[in-house]
């Protein structure tokens, strides 16, 4: 793969626009499944990250009610798309433009499965000042 890479500058990772990053988890987000994209990404293998909580690549400064608003949708809607600044396992970050869906299997199971692309900078841009004045409301 290794198309991933880090600003010289920052903490910062990117991959590429044309990717996808995919996992599944169950009811209580337990990682059930990573792609390998989603595993280079964050800096884990797939031996470290299946049966973690998702919430293990949640970054610090990303507001609560981001993740709430994640939530009511999906339980609402059955999806939710977003912008979500995710924590690398070595403490660098990437930001995912995600589309979160809940899936519902024949015997009634209930998993979660997100799909993230690489977002446009000026969203990100736009989020950054966004998320910081939404985190020091909390």
């Amino acid at each position: 793969m290794s198309e991933i890479y880090q600003d010289e500058k920052t903490q910062e990772w990117f991959f590429p626009e044309h990717a996808y990053i995919l996992s599944e988890t169950d009811a209580r987000g337990v990682i059930l499944y990573a792609n390998d994209l989603f595993c280079e990404i964050a800096g884990y293998t797939q031996e470290e990250i299946i049966g973690q909580p998702h919430n293990i690549i949640r970054y610090p400064d990303m507001p609560r009610i981001a993740f709430q608003g994640l939530w009511d949708d999906i339980q609402t809607k059955g999806f939710w798309t977003g912008i979500v600044k995710n924590l690398r396992k070595d403490g660098g970050y990437y930001w995912v433009d995600a589309t979160a869906l809940r899936k519902i299997g024949a015997n009634g199971e209930v998993t979660y499965l997100s799909i993230r692309r690489s977002p446009a900078r000026s969203v990100v841009n736009s989020c950054i000042s966004l998320y910081a004045d939404l985190k020091s409301k909390e």
